[in-house]
Parts: structure tokens; sequence; C-alpha cells
């Protein structure tokens, strides 16, 4: 039987109106100007309102060949509901206003059967928007393709379980079909985020924000996780999906495909120059076959 996971931030978040949606989405992947490449496996982008980071994360999905790709594994961090696992999601179908992606129900009985997966309920499912903002874009991209997705909900993990959950989804790396969408967006900065590092020697607040952030870019552009993880524990940047990046970089060193992560695109969503300011950066990556 079909169970549906309704489109629930949609008229909120994003429009909900499809043809203005499906315009707005062609209109910043064009302006993002980027060539398709069927060497692109995999996605860093992030999930704030398309007011907010919608511009950005034209550059992580305006690389995508959709020619070869039957599979989307979606790696999202947990906002509102507590685990120390990785949940699959009980929905057989993902609604969006420009089209509704299926389940990959005998991936997800696969990763349940290892014993190391729970399942979400559609009540924290449908509160989630770290994987529902990728899907409009997703949507779009493969539309006219028959692609299933694998949303996994990626909980509050130690470094052990990263490691352990990074070697578990490491063969699906080395399966040319399969392509990973890994949501994050970057620092929270400001009081009501409980953050306000800043190194006075870069200037303005906003120019430290950015060097911490192109930081941790550099970290995760060079695919070490351990060196990620060092780098969180020192700085203490408060990126979101530090947790499905960091099994994502797990995923790639243990998989035999040569996968380098690179980062195209920076933005915040406002320059902090007071203390009393607040901003979220976004970044927008690709994971490409290095040849």
């Amino acid at each position: 039987m079909e169970k549906i996971r309704k489109a629930s931030h949609a008229g909120s978040w994003y429009t909900d109106n499809p043809q203005e949606l499906a315009e707005q989405l062609d209109g910043w992947l064009r302006a993002a100007g980027l060539a398709k490449s069927s060497d692109v496996r995999g996605v860093i982008a992030p999930h704030a309102g398309y007011s907010y980071s919608g511009r950005a994360a034209a550059y992580a999905f305006g690389n995508i060949d959709p020619t070869n790709i039957s599979r989307i594994f979606l790696l999202g961090p947990s906002h509102h509901y507590y685990t120390p696992k990785c949940a699959l999601s009980r929905a057989t179908v993902y609604k969006t206003p420009i089209g509704d992606l299926p389940i990959d129900e005998e991936v997800n009985d696969e990763l349940k059967a290892t014993g190391n997966f729970e399942y979400m309920d559609l009540r924290v499912d449908e509160a989630e928007h770290s994987m529902e903002m990728h899907l409009p874009y997703l949507a779009k991209v493969f539309q006219g393709y028959p692609v299933k997705i694998v949303p996994i909900l990626v909980g509050a993990l130690s470094a052990e379980s990263e490691a352990l959950y990074g070697r578990l989804l490491a063969k699906y790396v080395d399966d040319t079909k399969n392509f990973f969408s890994v949501s994050s967006d970057f620092c929270h900065w400001g009081s009501r985020f409980n953050y306000m590092h800043y190194d006075k020697s870069h200037g303005a607040i906003y120019k430290s924000i950015e060097a911490l952030d192109k930081m941790g870019m550099d970290i995760i552009e060079t695919g070490d996780p351990d060196a990620f993880k060092q780098y969180l524990s020192e700085t203490d940047n408060t990126i979101c999906g530090r947790h499905p990046i960091s099994v994502f970089l797990h995923m790639l060193k243990n998989s035999s495909a040569k996968i380098k992560i690179r980062f195209l695109r920076y933005e915040q969503s406002s320059q902090c120059k007071h203390m009393r300011d607040s901003s979220v950066s976004y970044a927008s990556a690709v994971g490409k076959v290095d040849a």
C-alpha cells in the first residue's frame, strides 16, 4: 500500500505553486551556468528556505547528469528528533509540487537487515526539512528519468558510528548508478544559535565566519573524516549536517571509487557586522570522480 510523505514545507519554505517552483529552479540552475557531468556522483547542498539558500543550492544540483543514475541516497541531519542511529523512512513515496519520488524499498529492507538502522515514523519524517529541501531540485533535475530514493535521517552519531555507517554504505558508492545528496548548512552565527566565535584578525565578523567556514570546507575537500572531526572539536563550528558529511567522508574513504569533493559556492544569509547580528552560511559542493 502506498504511504505518502507530504511536501510538508511547501507553501512556507518554498512555493507550493508547481509552475512557479519549476521556473524558479530553472532560473537558478541556468544562472549557475554549470555543465552537466556524468562524473558527478554526489553533492553537499544547503537546506534553508529557498529565499535564503535556493540560489546557492543550484551550484550543487546544476552539475548532475541524470542519464545513468537510478537511485539517490539522501543523507540529512535530524533537527527535531533525537536518535544515536540512522533512521529509514516508512513512506513509499515522497511528494513534491513538481513530481513525486518513490522510495527504493528493496534497499531500505537491505539496510534494515543490517540491524544498524531504525525506522522514523511519518510524523518525524514530515517534521524534518533537511532532506525535503533537496527534493524539488532532484525532482527537477531527474524529470523524465526513472529514479528511486533512499532517505536516511542521520542522528547524533558518535565518531565510531559515523565510521560504521560509512563502511556499511561504501559499497553503494562503488555502483555508478547510485547518487548521493548530502544535506547541510554551514555556520549558524549569533546569540540565538549560542555561537559567537569571532577572530578579529580577519576584520569584520562576517569575514571571520567566512574564514572559519572556508577552513572546514578545505578540510572536507581533503576527504579526511578524522581531520574534519578534529576541526569540529577545535572550532565548535555549528555545521548542522556535520554527521551526514562525516558519514559521507567515511563512505568515500571506504569505497574503491575515487571521488573528490569540491566546493563551488559559498554564501551567507546576511553579513554580520555587530555582535547582535546573526547569519547562516550556505555552501554547495560536488563529489566528482577523480581521474
